[in-house]
């Protein structure tokens, strides 16, 4: 039996057993039945591992309220953000009423412009756009690392290694020419530096953002795309190209966080205990991904952030979301400020990045409190 369709097998009958229905695959009658009230019981197991990570009541008590009981997230297309966009009841535990979810700008806008204009609160997004922000002048407070891996480099069948893409066109989504400020754009270029490669002069960009290089690459107009999440599950379902990188599993990449959570600082500053009241619930979603990929992907459908189930499963289930107490996150401002500033893409040094732009002791306090 196929790997997949064996996993698929398995889960269906776990499901049917958890939900009673005796002799599941006996009878197209009874499977039947059970893919019927499959999605009523994923609905009930999220709200159940949500449920099991809320604080007893009173447990918070010798904890300050927030500062603020409003909180501003992003709604991030990039769906291994999910921990910020399955958050709600956490956040309602710590003590938020008015949670509100902002649609990011089109490209080519830097989402993380978002959190230095203030029009949210936290954030998480790509290490490497953060950091590019704080070189510019925007600002932002990093705060933890969240998950590892995420982006995935297709080619065709005759590339086997980033060297080979010398010469070649290479899309990224949402992005011009090099130095246009994207997180695929930046990793892709940070890439080819790293084997030897002149990004500006040894690839071919794509120059016009309207141009969608997923579809080009499906076309066979592009001969490499690098894709984030749900896009690989798209390539890799669908069964078209190769993979000739992989960040979640593939050093050094897989060594560092992709994305991390960072606040603004003015809300970071005049709201600490809402910040960490809001890191926790972020963290604690986080958790949830690495225990509960099924839950945790239905919530996201369910909150009307991704259609696709099975894509947002395969994201949780490609990545890890299991390292943020492992990791250490100011190793990985560290590993993208170096290169970044290697590249030309930045002017400040590491040092200069980690004493403006990060705060760890909310992460610090939450390792201690949450315990794997």
């Amino acid at each position: 039996m196929p790997i997949q369709r064996r996993r698929r097998f398995l889960t269906d009958a776990t499901f049917a057993r958890a939900a009673g229905l005796s002799g599941f695959g006996a009878s197209s009658k009874s499977r039947t039945a059970a893919l019927q009230t499959r999605r009523r019981f994923l609905r009930t197991a999220a709200f159940a591992g949500i449920s099991g990570m809320l604080p007893p009541l009173g447990a918070r008590a010798a904890e300050p309220d927030p500062e603020t009981t409003t909180i501003k997230l992003p709604i991030d297309p990039a769906i291994c953000t999910m921990p910020q966009m399955i958050t709600r009841q956490l956040l309602q535990a710590e003590g938020f009423s008015d949670i509100r979810f902002v649609a990011e700008p089109p490209p080519p806008a830097n989402a993380a412009e978002l959190l230095a204009r203030g029009d949210v609160d936290l954030m998480v997004g790509y290490a490497s756009n953060f950091i590019v922000g704080l070189d510019k002048g925007k600002t932002a407070t990093l705060l933890a690392g969240v998950h590892v891996g995420c982006f995935v480099l297709f080619g065709p069948e005759d590339v086997h290694g980033i060297t080979s893409l010398k010469g070649r066109t290479v899309g990224v989504p949402a992005v011009g020419v090099p130095g246009f400020g994207t997180g695929p754009e930046l990793l892709l270029s940070l890439m080819a530096a790293e084997v030897g490669l002149d990004p500006k002069k040894d690839l071919r960009w794509i120059v016009d953002p309207k141009e969608k290089p997923k579809d080009l690459f499906i076309a066979g107009k592009v001969d490499a795309f690098l894709g984030f999440p749900p896009e690989p599950q798209e390539l890799r379902a669908r069964h078209i190209g190769r993979v000739i990188f992989d960040t979640a599993v593939d050093r050094p990449w897989s060594q560092y966080f992709c994305c991390m959570l960072a606040g603004n600082p003015e809300f970071v500053r005049r709201h600490p205990v809402a910040t960490k009241r809001a890191a926790r619930a972020i963290l604690k979603a986080t958790d949830l991904c690495a225990s509960d990929p099924a839950g945790a992907a239905q919530r996201l459908v369910d909150g009307g952030f991704t259609p696709r189930y099975d894509y947002a499963l395969q994201t949780l289930n490609d990545n890890a979301y299991d390292k943020w107490r492992e990791y250490d996150a100011e190793d990985t401002v560290r590993f993208y400020a170096l290169r970044l500033h290697e590249a030309g893409f930045i002017k400040s040094s590491p040092q200069k990045i980690i004493a403006d732009g990060t705060d760890w002791r909310f992460l610090n306090e939450l390792k201690h409190e949450l315990k794997a």
